[in-house]
This record gives structure tokens, sequence and C-alpha cells, in this order.
């Protein structure tokens, strides 16, 4: 097996590991991750009109990802608790009406990536979405979660081949 096919968060022994990042370099850092809530025509329509009884279910949204990002480490084990310097979520209506993109960004600068935390912020957002419209639409489906651009570090810059560049 190479070095790219082990997996670092299992020690020698096959036991779960925190990576020790204490050598790594400081360097720029920032991933950006997708997913999709997807729902009815009515509620889609509820929320872009800011018509939802419970409020602005995009600012809520957005608060909730953002926190979602900073307490990645607080949910998922073996994460580093980070400092992040930058979390964005932003919402759009999926051009074929049925429903929203979220897109997270996170940024430091660190000497491990911030995938997780873009992820979790997208989950968390999505999660949101879903609590909050829940009553008017429970056939909503969360789905398509995924990094899509992520850079700096050892491995250096990689984008899902079908994502454009986050510039």
């Amino acid at each position: 097996m190479t070095e790219k096919n082990i997996l670092s968060h299992v020690n020698e022994h096959g036991e779960a590991n925190m990576v020790d990042v204490t050598d790594k370099s400081v360097t720029q850092r920032v991933a950006y991750a997708q997913g999709r809530v997807n729902m009815s025509a009515q509620t889609l329509a509820l929320i872009n009109s800011k018509q939802h009884a419970k409020g602005d279910v995009f600012a809520v949204a957005r608060i909730a990802g953002i926190q979602g990002a900073k307490k990645c480490s607080d949910l998922i084990p073996l994460c580093h608790p980070l400092m992040l310097t930058k979390v964005q979520i932003d919402f759009a209506t999926l051009k074929d009406g049925s429903g929203i993109e979220i897109t997270a960004m996170c940024k430091l600068a660190g000497q491990t990536g911030v995938e997780m935390e873009a992820l979790t912020a997208v989950s968390v957002a999505a999660l949101t979405l879903f609590d909050m419209c829940k009553a008017v639409d429970p056939s909503m489906v969360i789905e398509g979660i995924k990094v899509t651009e992520k850079r700096g570090g050892k491995t250096g810059h990689w984008q899902r081949r079908d994502e454009q560049t986050h510039d």
C-alpha cells in the first residue's frame, strides 16, 4: 500500500488516532463544500419571499452553518479544533426550481485542512433549512453533500472535476 492509501486516523495497531500535525507547516488553507435541499415549489416560494412563519430561513440557516463549522471538532471525534478566520455560507435557488443549493467556504492559516468544517457547515445549514420547513414540507430531501475544492497544505490545490473554481 502506498503512503497515499494509508488511513491517517488509524495507527499501526488499527486503533483510532488523532493525526499529529505538530511538524506541519502553517499555510493558508481554504475548502469549499456544497449540498442541496430538494423541496416543493411552494416551500421554495415561501422561503424566497421571506413569508415563512418562522422568519428569515436563510439568515437562521447561515448562522447555524457558521456555528456548525466552528463546532466541527466537538462533533467529529478526531478533528482538530481550528481557529477559522472565515466561514461563508451562500444559498442559491436551483435553476430547475426544485430546491436550494448551499455552498460553504472555510478558511484559515493553519497546519491542517478545513474540509470537515466546510462539510459540517453545509450539513448543519441544510438540517436547519429542513427543521424550519418540515411542518410545511416533510418530504424534503438533503443530498449531494461534497467537497468541491480545497487549497493549501502539502497536497496543494484539488478541485472536483465537475465543478468550477471558486475565485
